[in-house]
């Protein structure tokens, strides 16, 4: 668990309305993935996800897609340590 790290991401573009949480929460948790997404105010989708550096990554390039009908136009990264705060990936209202 040691060098578990946490990436915290802003999606950005046509990502709310397009079940992006929902098939999010899936890759997370295929990925053995904690944390949580939500909808943000401003149209935006925010994740927090920790887990291994590889897995963390798999999660991004995912991120960058989107599921079927999301248009991602911008993908705002930071990277830190993990909190190990999270059980499990959970949406989050």
């Amino acid at each position: 668990m040691t060098n578990d790290r946490r990436l915290e991401a802003t999606v950005h573009g046509l990502v709310q309305g397009v079940f992006f949480r929902h098939n999010t929460q899936i890759e997370a948790a295929r990925l053995g993935l904690a944390g949580c997404v939500r909808n943000l105010p401003e149209g935006t989708v925010s994740v927090i996800a920790e887990g291994s550096q590889e897995h963390l990554e798999r999660l991004l390039v995912w991120l960058r897609r989107g599921p079927e009908f999301a248009v991602v136009e911008r993908l705002d990264v930071e990277w830190k340590n993990a909190s190990g705060s999270y059980v499990g990936f959970r949406i989050e209202r």
